[in-house]
């Protein structure tokens, strides 16, 4: 039983498409039923961009199960200074779509890309997003890559705003850094990335399991053989070039292209590291999922 955060659903390699050229049929109705079929209960679908916006919600419309964040990633601040109705858009955005829109994200501060849009815009538009989880008292969805210091003196300076918490995506930190998180009333999300070197292993191992919650970060961030993690993986899935996959087939994979159903084998190696039972650890991050993101719902 699995609840799964952070799934790029309206990425075009869902539709068959990789870097602008068709390799295959789209197939996201199949990726989502083998999510469906290893025992998921709810996706949540991120919004990095008010672009991403009406391709998600339509795929989130298709499924009861499905719902979405609403926010702009850090990389993409720049739309703010070229659009002036940018903000009262994701606003309205949230307001139309209360029953589908679960948390403010994904928002924060990316210092590893700062080639799309510099520091102080994002800082600027990461902060002022936070007015959106403080008028409807939503969780927020988060990104921080090596921005820790200027992403932590935000969120300090906005705690007012912030009633419900949230989840720091994708984590690679370091452990100081988590438990400071964590005293702050955030979850910590762990996907394939989160468990690429024996530094990140011994992080996780150390985590509180109430605090963890589950994601792939799906199309991206598959756990991969050279990654510290295989070793404790179990559950193997078949895999195709994207090339060779002109129809669909049964729990096959695209080499490649990570998707919701490998959020078993992040749960496999949570458990591996951590030495316990994946089925209770299973139940324990499923609750800490509804408790962050579907208490009010």
């Amino acid at each position: 039983m699995y609840h799964y955060i952070g799934a790029n659903l309206s990425d075009e390699m869902f539709d068959g498409r990789y870097n602008g050229s068709r390799k295959h049929d789209p197939d996201r109705q199949q990726v989502l039923e083998k999510a469906w079929q290893i025992g998921m209960q709810k996706i949540i679908l991120t919004v990095g961009t008010i672009l991403d916006f009406e391709p998600v919600s339509k795929i989130a419309e298709t499924d009861d199960r499905l719902f979405y964040t609403v926010g702009t990633h850090p990389t993409r601040c720049g739309e703010f200074l070229v659009d002036s109705n940018y903000f009262e858009k994701l606003d309205n955005q949230i307001a139309e779509n209360k029953n589908k829109v679960v948390a403010v994200g994904e928002i924060g501060l990316d210092y590893d890309r700062l080639h799309f849009c510099e520091a102080d815009i994002q800082k600027k538009y990461f902060e002022k997003q936070l007015e959106l989880a403080d008028k409807y008292e939503l969780p927020l969805f988060l990104h921080c890559r090596n921005a820790h210091d200027d992403f932590i003196k935000i969120i300090e300076n906005n705690k007012s705003k912030i009633k419900r918490g949230g989840v720091v995506h994708t984590y690679d930190g370091t452990l100081e850094n988590a438990k400071k998180l964590i005293s702050m009333g955030f979850h910590i999300g762990i996907n394939g990335c989160s468990l690429k070197h024996e530094n990140n292993l011994e992080v996780v191992k150390a985590l509180p399991n109430d605090k963890i919650l589950l994601e792939t970060d799906s199309p991206w961030c598959e756990i991969r053989p050279t990654h510290a993690s295989s070793k404790y993986v179990k559950t193997k899935f078949e895999t195709v070039k994207k090339q060779q996959k002109q129809k669909w087939q049964k729990d096959v994979l695209i080499v490649g292209r990570n998707e919701p159903c490998t959020i078993v084998q992040v749960l496999e190696v949570i458990a591996g590291v951590k030495n316990e039972d994946p089925e209770k650890l299973s139940e324990i991050f499923y609750n800490n999922t509804m408790k962050v993101f579907f208490s009010n719902n």
